[in-house]
C-alpha cells in the first residue's frame, strides 16, 4: 500500500507561480513511475507529467516547457513547479504513484489549482 498527500495548491494570477507536492508513505521502495495528472471541471482527468524512478520525464503538450517535475528519491517525494501559469490550468491537481512489480496505481486525494485571467 502507498498512501500519497499533496500540498501547494492555491488561487494565483495568469502568469504566476506554484509549486505541487507530493509525499508517499507506506511501500515506498515498490514505487516505480510517479506523475501528476488533472481534473478540470467537466472534464477527465489527464496526464501533466511523470518521473520515473531513474529520473526520466515526461510532459503533456499544453505544459511543455512552463512545467517542470522532480523527485527526491530521499525524500519520498515528488514535486510540480508550475510557471507561466494560465487560466486553462485550472484543475484539482492529483499526485499518482505506480509500483514497479505489480504495477498497481495509487492516487492522492488531490490539491486545487485555480489560475485567474
Amino acid at each position: 500500500q502507498v498512501h500519497l498527500v499533496e500540498s501547494g495548491g492555491d488561487l494565483v494570477q495568469a502568469g504566476g507561480s506554484l509549486r505541487l507536492s507530493c509525499i508517499a508513505s507506506g511501500s515506498i521502495f515498490s514505487i516505480g513511475t510517479m506523475g501528476w495528472y488533472r481534473q478540470a471541471p467537466g472534464k477527465e482527468r489527464e496526464l501533466v507529467a511523470t518521473i520515473t524512478r531513474g529520473l526520466s520525464t515526461n510532459y503533456a503538450d499544453s505544459v511543455k516547457g512552463r512545467f517542470t517535475i522532480s523527485r527526491d528519491n530521499a525524500k519520498n517525494t515528488v514535486y510540480l513547479q508550475m510557471n507561466s501559469q494560465k487560466p486553462e490550468d485550472t484543475a484539482l491537481y492529483y499526485c499518482h504513484a505506480r509500483l514497479a512489480i505489480t504495477t498497481s496505481i495509487y492516487w492522492g486525494q488531490g490539491t486545487q489549482v485555480t489560475v485567474s485571467s
